[in-house]
């Protein structure tokens, strides 16, 4: 029994990302991150950049790959509860404009980085490491895959 259940989706959580205003919104969140950053007065530039990218890359992983489930009641009966964010985004179509840009996000993200790093290997490395450990969980052929088991319940 869904009492005051007002969305018409069967999982609210797969329109979340097309919403009006998201990818503007994310897209503040990421330079409003770097300028906080940027103010630390020990923070030089480099440093600031790779920051940025390093935390915005956990968050996205840990929001859209490692967190299962959906905050919402949904009347799917639960079976989105064994799916991460990213594999209810748009109901599992891959390549939908919102997969789209969220795969494009931080790819953006690294290359800036590497730019105003001056491509310093330590920079360099972190970064690689951690746009990796976004952009492999995104591949169509890992949808539903549980590496080692690791969050499969």
């Amino acid at each position: 029994m869904n009492v005051g259940v007002a969305h018409s989706e069967v999982n609210p959580n797969t329109r979340v990302m097309n919403s009006r205003g998201m990818w503007l919104t994310y897209a503040l969140g990421v330079g409003m991150l770097h300028i906080v950053l940027l103010s630390i007065p020990f923070f030089s530039v480099p440093v600031a950049w790779t920051l940025t990218n390093v935390i915005h890359n956990l968050g996205m992983y840990v929001f859209l790959h490692a967190v299962k489930g959906t905050p919402f009641e949904t009347p799917d009966q639960g079976k989105a509860r064994l799916l991460t964010h990213w594999e209810q985004l748009d109901y599992g179509v891959q390549f939908t404009s919102s997969r789209k840009f969220f795969t494009i996000s931080p790819i953006i993200l690294y290359f800036l980085t590497s730019f105003y790093t001056k491509y310093d290997p330590t920079h360099f490395i972190l970064n690689t490491a951690s746009l990796l450990t976004v952009l492999i969980p995104k591949l169509p052929q890992l949808h539903g895959v549980r590496v080692f088991g690791i969050n499969k319940y």
